[in-house]
């Protein structure tokens, strides 16, 4: 028998939830990459290797966060995916509050972590990053898509994305009879 909460459909306010949610994730992972890289822009001399490098460093951690959503979905069931990326934030959690304790801000490193002039810069500025923000930015990476994977098990068949409006989904939605058409 199966248990009457995994086949209910999820209110309007779930939904909303997990819209805010995904929301707050993806306006979070864009300001870190703003703050930690102004931060650093002075450190570097703002030439396009730094933001290159800064490009570098988010989107490899974007991609760890994707790939840890993904493993999770993949590999385990709902409550220990829940378990362990709740466990996964706690950390990076903590991760902040100690960078807190000790940096102007909790994504931007103190001034005793400029670079020396020997470092090379392309290290440097991937070490400052990882050290700043890496772990709070894969775990933060990782939340939309798992709460979109939860979304879709607990209304099978919805879209997760239902709460955005692509371009795609705008005209399909404009045109009777196209594919995807409501």
């Amino acid at each position: 028998m199966e248990d009457p909460q995994s086949t209910r459909a999820p209110s309007a306010a779930t939904t909303a939830l997990f819209a805010a949610a995904a929301g707050l994730g993806a306006l979070l992972l864009f300001q870190v990459q703003l703050a930690t890289g102004k931060r650093l822009l002075p450190w570097f001399g703002g030439t396009s290797a730094l933001w290159t490098t800064c490009l570098l460093f988010f989107q490899s951690a974007l991609l760890a966060g994707y790939a840890w959503a993904h493993l999770l979905a993949d590999r385990f069931p709902a409550r220990r995916q829940r378990d362990l990326h709740l466990l996964l934030l706690a950390v990076a959690l903590g991760v902040l509050a100690w960078h807190a304790l000790g940096w102007p801000s909790p994504i931007a490193p103190g001034d005793a972590s400029r670079p020396q002039p020997s470092e090379p810069p392309v290290l440097a500025v991937l070490g400052r990053l990882a050290v700043a923000v890496g772990l709070p930015f894969v775990a933060l990476a990782a939340t939309s898509p798992l709460l979109q994977t939860w979304f879709v098990r607990l209304r099978p068949g919805a879209s997760p994305r239902r709460y955005s409006l692509s371009q795609r989904q705008i005209h399909s939605r404009q045109r009777p009879g196209s594919p995807g058409a409501a």
